[in-house]
């Protein structure tokens, strides 16, 4: 849940002042890097987790001491940026900054360490919504048609996703389980390359990200049957979720947040969390987030250390009954 201004305000003059540890001064009853921090993102620039990275690196070197600096370290299905900050001194100089392919990853390869016991849970920045749409072409005008339309047509649809492994392809595995349909998976190498496929009705299903669809979806080129969140979307507020459209249980989000080294000290990762929750309440993320389709989130280190377990342990059954292997 995001912090109000106002109550961010006042837990912090309620603060106890911290005692200085690893580098980290205690400046206005809060410890910041003495030095400038370090956000690895495990991708190349430009995609999805380095854009979030960055909209709260930006806003944080504008309130910090000392400026926040994003480094892309890609490789490996971001095994090697996720790595180097597992070895990284938990002093608050190093943070990793990745999406919820952190938990689903380690499932499908062998990792150089543990994504739960090997890193430090800081804050989830933000959810982004994913959207079920078909190609206007396809008979289906709700979550119920496409349900019964696959199952009269076993095996004859398929599913796009911008990656093998990522979100939204689990996202199509999950609503297989759970609706009892059969879909051919056809993954791609990002949603600008799935889209004209799917516009063109090579492929039939897609559930992407939000503001990746949704321009198509405005201009009636894609056809929108309903969001993958446990509730309904302000942006699309008509569409019905894919749980109360009739597949129950169903719910899934792409997630981005920030890990620390294993071990840091809770006053660093609790600083730093503070620090997201009030810069997420500013002007320009906010509405960098609401351009990119995003929820901000901004929970507490023990919250999202839990929230981190949870779906670890559930994406990974999911991977397990799927059969998901990495590329």
């Amino acid at each position: 849940m995001a912090v109000s201004r106002r109550a961010l305000g006042a837990a912090l003059l309620a603060a106890p002042a911290v005692r200085a540890q690893g580098g980290w001064p205690s400046r206005d009853l809060v410890p910041w890097p003495s030095r400038p921090t370090r956000f690895i993102v495990p991708y190349p620039p430009g995609g999805p987790t380095d854009i979030m990275g960055r909209v709260v690196a930006t806003q944080l070197s504008r309130d910090l001491p000392h400026p926040v600096v994003v480094e892309n370290k890609a490789g490996a299905a971001g095994s090697i940026g996720s790595a180097e900050v597992a070895r990284a001194a938990a002093d608050g100089t190093t943070f990793l900054v990745n999406a919820s392919a952190h938990v689903i990853v380690p499932h499908m390869m062998r990792l150089p360490y543990d994504a739960v016991a090997d890193f430090t849970a800081v804050t989830n920045i933000a959810l982004v919504p994913l959207m079920l749409v078909v190609t206007p072409g396809l008979p289906v005008r709700s979550v119920a048609e496409l349900v019964a339309y696959a199952k009269a047509n076993p095996g004859r649809l398929s599913y796009a996703s911008s990656s093998n492994g990522g979100a939204p392809h689990l996202a199509g595995e999950l609503f297989k389980q759970l609706a009892g349909v059969e879909m051919q998976h056809v993954p791609y190498r990002g949603s600008g390359q799935a889209l004209p496929d799917l516009l063109a009705g090579n492929v039939q299903v897609m559930f992407d990200s939000m503001p990746s669809s949704a321009g198509a979806v405005r201009d009636g080129k894609l056809r929108a049957l309903a969001v993958t969140t446990e509730k309904r979307q302000p942006a699309f507020p008509d569409l019905p979720t894919v749980a109360e459209a009739g597949v129950a249980g169903y719910e899934i989000s792409t997630w981005y947040g920030i890990w620390a080294p294993p071990r840091c000290p809770a006053e660093i990762a609790g600083a730093l969390q503070q620090a997201v929750a009030r810069a997420l309440r500013q002007p320009e993320p906010m509405a960098r987030m609401a351009a990119l389709g995003a929820v901000p989130v901004a929970d507490e280190p023990a919250q999202y250390a839990r929230f981190v377990e949870t779906e670890f342990a559930r994406w990974g059954q999911l991977v397990t009954t799927a059969n998901i292997r990495a590329d």
